[in-house]
């Protein structure tokens, strides 16, 4: 699926097309949940805040602006900060989260896509495992395990600016190796 369906697709969300939002699931999910799954590392987790991130992405996708970027970035970003604020709150015995006895469950994705989403992240695996190992690790503490800027400064040794660059220049790598 290319960046202008897509768009096409949020474009119509927007408008509280139905149809598009279950399409765009059908397009996107097994990508959204492979970064869920990689964030949270369980199941059950990944697939609460796949939940999430579609509620997120039918309430919000009045508010994505088509710039030239991709689509997916934006959808992925979603996905990634939704799991990362579940992380957190686990992290600080918030078990709210979860709400015992409701089973919502959205059909989910199909072998093929598991397979594309397992395809990506090791080529996603690969990539970061192609970073200088203290950029790779950074870059895996902020954007997989939730760390902040300041924690990742102090774990690394080096002032927050510079940690802002070692990521800044890490996530350009992984994107340039990515769509390579």
């Amino acid at each position: 699926m290319d960046r202008d369906e897509i768009e096409g697709l949020i474009a119509r969300v927007a408008l509280q097309d139905r149809a598009a939002f279950e399409e765009l699931y059908d397009r996107v999910s097994a990508k959204l949940f492979g970064v869920c799954l990689r964030v949270l590392t369980k199941r059950a987790a990944a697939e609460d805040a796949m939940q999430d991130t579609f509620v997120k992405i039918w309430k919000n996708a009045d508010r994505y602006q088509a710039n030239g970027l991709s689509p997916m970035t934006w959808l992925i970003t979603i996905a990634r900060n939704t799991s990362i604020d579940r992380l957190r709150a686990r992290r600080k015995g918030h078990q709210d989260i979860d709400t015992p006895g409701l089973d919502l469950a959205a059909p989910g994705p199909s072998p093929e896509q598991f397979a594309i989403a397992a395809s990506e992240a090791a080529k996603l695996t690969d990539c970061l495992d192609a970073l200088e190992a203290d950029r790779g690790a950074a870059v895996r503490g902020a954007y997989l395990d939730g760390q902040t800027y300041a924690e990742l400064a102090d774990r690394f040794n080096v002032p927050l600016n510079t940690m802002r660059t070692w990521l800044r220049r890490g996530l350009i790598a992984l994107r340039e190796c990515m769509s390579a």
